[in-house]
């Protein structure tokens, strides 16, 4: 391996890695890996067979949901005169784990933070999906509980946004099910095993999605991507002349064209010329 820098300044390093094929790991994570003087892992074991693909060998420390508390204050105080290294099983850090309190307690101890970016599943999903991207939300793993899943899913029903989740194999045909019961039947994509030999990105609507894996639950990693609302349909005149007519009741026109200019989303002039008519 060709050096990218001499030695790594003490700091807080966090670390994108291969969601699944090793190749994806860039020559500067490869490097920071290297040279840190520990790195922060979920899986020991999993991090040392990446470690072994680029061929070194680094101090490890356990770093997960169970003991953050306890080791946090311990990566905390090695970063004023070390390099410590923060790498997920797969991905990006800090997404759907736990890391972003080591980022903020190490902020607030004076202490550099540096990105090494690189694979993350929820993006590389969205590129695999063919769903708007332009506007999306991450909602990591649905609850598992059938009144917790269904009221998480009404929070976001309405936002005009594509939805991304994780999810697991057993769990999918419930999960893409209590989708199409809260969200309508959108349209959606499964990706799984992305960047794998059999990575794969199934589309369809999310009742059909639902039957399609009822009997067959996938094995592998999966993300699951939900399309947008429809835009709703444009206000009628005569749905414009009702709201007109009750917000005069309450608001003079100008007022009153306002409030209906932003509830259906029309022309504020137009409607305040119309209220006059009305009142006229």
């Amino acid at each position: 391996m060709t050096p990218l820098v001499n030695s790594l300044t003490p700091g807080l390093y966090i670390v994108a890695t291969p969601i699944g094929n090793l190749g994806d790991l860039s020559p500067r994570a490869a490097e920071v890996l290297s040279q840190a003087a520990v790195i922060a892992v979920e899986d020991t074991r999993v991090t040392a067979g990446l470690l072994r693909h680029i061929g070194v060998k680094r101090p490890m420390t356990p770093y997960h949901d169970h003991n953050a508390a306890h080791v946090r204050p311990q990566l905390i105080a090695r970063m004023g005169t070390e390099a410590v290294a923060l790498v997920s099983d797969a991905g990006t850090p800090l997404i759907s784990d736990p890391g972003f309190k080591l980022v903020r307690e190490a902020r607030a101890a004076g202490h550099a933070v540096v990105t090494i970016p690189g694979p993350c599943a929820a993006v590389a999903a969205l590129t695999l999906a063919g769903l708007p991207t332009d506007r999306f939300l991450f909602m990591g793993f649905l609850p598992s509980k059938e009144q917790a899943r269904a009221e998480t899913i009404a929070e976001v029903a309405a936002i005009r946004a594509t939805l991304v989740f994780y999810e697991s194999g057993p769990r999918l045909a419930a999960c893409l099910a209590a989708l199409a019961d809260g969200l309508g039947d959108r349209e959606a994509a499964v990706t799984r095993e992305i960047t794998k030999k059999f990575e794969e990105a199934v589309t369809g609507t999310l009742a059909a999605l639902a039957a399609r894996y009822a009997d067959a639950p996938p094995k592998g990693e999966i993300v699951v991507v939900v399309a947008p609302p429809d835009p709703p349909a444009p206000a009628s005149a005569a749905d414009a002349d009702a709201a007109l007519a009750e917000a005069l009741t309450r608001l003079p026109a100008s007022k009153a064209a306002g409030e209906v200019a932003r509830a259906l989303g029309l022309d504020r002039k137009a409607l305040y010329a119309r209220a006059m008519e009305m009142k006229g």
